[in-house]
């Protein structure tokens, strides 16, 4: 299909050429004028520089600012081939050029229209400043909640010795996940739907015949006894070794689900974290020496291990058969754990009562203040860690699991008598660095890299500058210097 002409020369469409620049010696009438210069866009397709370069030159950038015209497909060979001036592909024109991206907020580059940014433009002044602060506050959030819980179970277990009745009766509250889901959902979605359309939508995550009574018990069950297991264990821990440890000891949870994920998902290798699971198998070791390897310590830290397995194998087998869910299916999830919680856990405190495993004189001896307070704080750190990812980092939220670990150590040196000696040091350092290790993304060498290129880049061109501002201060010196014989 040839180019139509128009009188002038113009062809349609093209009647606001303000701005571009047509090379004298190239004049195409046919596409088979300009046959060499389309032999070169392979290049285009293969050569990620040039891409990028196209993406922002100024050619591209009045294509698609223009009208509706100039979007054919005849101007946009014209303006590749170089009919306008720009020859992506000529070895004159490189990527230096463009201005470096600067690490701050770049200004808009002379010539570009009111309201847009350049190639260099600020792509950060808005949302990442705003996930950043929410990121601050989802971090206190959730170390305040997860080391305040852990506090307040160690003082409750002071006067009311029942870990498995705690656990039921904080798990019950878990009913009220997709209630307050709903309240958001209501005040804030534009399209607000009943709770029946919400529910049934919501259901669809359990597959097209919604929760049935069947997948109630296949995909819902099993990871209700896993929950309670998982709380459990580790409110039992409490009671044998101090909340430092504890806490510190089920961070080990992130590894068993990087090594869980690459037995069971094949997710990817990476050796940093194969690094930091020996890290933390090694850290537990220490922790289990720092006590002499006394039976009530051993068991306590035996019984940590077990609660972030547990939690580990949780996560990966709801990643294994549910996937991922959305924030309304996570809610319904968790609140159907609290439903199966009452109907059939409910019996076991009931067992431990008679029984007196669990046994207390009567209701007026329970600390329901602190049981309540356990249950409200636990809930926080459970609706935190589901849904902050809508407002922050996920890498940010695990931070403040790790942060409760010196959280915890401050309470107890002033509560209890622990003594931090070195190889409890040791291992809890051990410990937080493998888990902060585990928080690294996939591509993280990737990005070291280009960090490291471009310090590198940039220290070569401040080294430069320097040479020439010396060199040039020693010519205007030298010529200040030269005596003048002028009468």
């Amino acid at each position: 299909m040839g180019i139509r002409e128009f009188p002038g020369g113009t062809p349609r469409g093209k009647g606001i050429a303000i701005g571009m620049r047509r090379s004298p010696d190239v004049s195409p009438r046919r596409l088979s004028d300009i046959s060499p210069q389309l032999r070169q866009l392979k290049y285009l397709v293969v050569d990620e520089a040039i891409k990028e370069d196209l993406k922002w030159s100024r050619s591209v950038e009045d294509l698609t600012s223009g009208p509706a015209g100039l979007t054919s497909i005849e101007e946009r060979i014209l303006r590749i081939t170089g009919y306008y001036g720009y020859q992506p592909w000529a070895a004159s024109y490189k990527r230096e050029e463009r201005p470096r991206d600067g690490p701050g907020p770049a200004e808009a580059p002379a010539g570009a229209e009111p309201g847009r940014a350049g190639p260099r433009g600020c792509r950060c002044s808005g949302p990442r400043p705003r996930k950043l602060s929410w990121g601050l506050a989802v971090v206190l959030c959730v170390c305040a909640s997860w080391a305040g819980s852990t506090q307040l179970a160690k003082l409750t277990f002071r006067t009311f010795d029942a870990p498995f009745t705690l656990t039921w009766f904080a798990t019950t509250w878990n009913c009220l996940f997709f209630p307050l889901y709903y309240a958001g959902h209501a005040c804030k979605a534009a399209d607000r739907q009943s709770v029946r359309q919400r529910y049934r939508e919501c259901c669809r995550f359990f597959g097209d015949n919604g929760l049935t009574l069947k997948v109630f018990f296949t995909k819902a069950a099993p990871f209700g006894v896993l929950w309670t297991l998982t709380n459990y264990l580790y409110l039992h821990a409490i009671k044998k070794i101090n909340a430092t440890d504890a806490s510190v000891l089920f961070c080990c949870n992130k590894a068993f689900v990087f090594l869980l994920s690459w037995i069971v998902l094949r997710d990817r290798f990476m050796g940093v974290r194969i690094v930091a699971a020996i890290l933390a198998i090694a850290g537990i070791v220490m922790m289990t020496y720092a006590d002499g390897f006394h039976s009530h310590s051993v068991i306590g830290i035996a019984l940590v291990v077990g609660s972030a397995s547990m939690s580990a194998l949780y996560k990966v087998l709801f990643k294994l058969l549910l996937g991922s869910a959305k924030f309304g299916e996570a809610a319904l999830f968790l609140s159907i754990l609290g439903v199966f919680n009452i109907l059939f856990i409910t019996c076991i405190p009931v067992i431990l009562y008679f029984t007196k495993v669990e046994y207390w004189s009567s209701f007026n001896d329970i600390p329901w203040g602190n049981l309540c307070g356990f249950s409200v704080l636990l809930l926080t750190f459970n609706i935190v860690l589901n849904f902050g990812i809508a407002v922050t980092y996920p890498t940010l939220m695990s931070l403040g699991i790790v942060l409760s670990v010196p959280v915890n150590a401050v309470v107890d040196h002033y509560t209890t008598e622990i003594a931090f000696n070195g190889v409890r040091v040791i291992a809890i350092i051990i410990i937080g660095l493998g888990f902060l290790l585990l928080l690294l993304p996939e591509e993280w060498d990737v990005w070291l890299v280009k960090l490291l290129t471009r310090l590198k880049v940039r220290k070569k061109e401040e080294t430069a500058e320097g040479g020439a501002d010396l060199g040039s201060g020693t010519r205007n010196k030298s010529r200040r210097a030269r005596p003048s014989f002028a009468r």
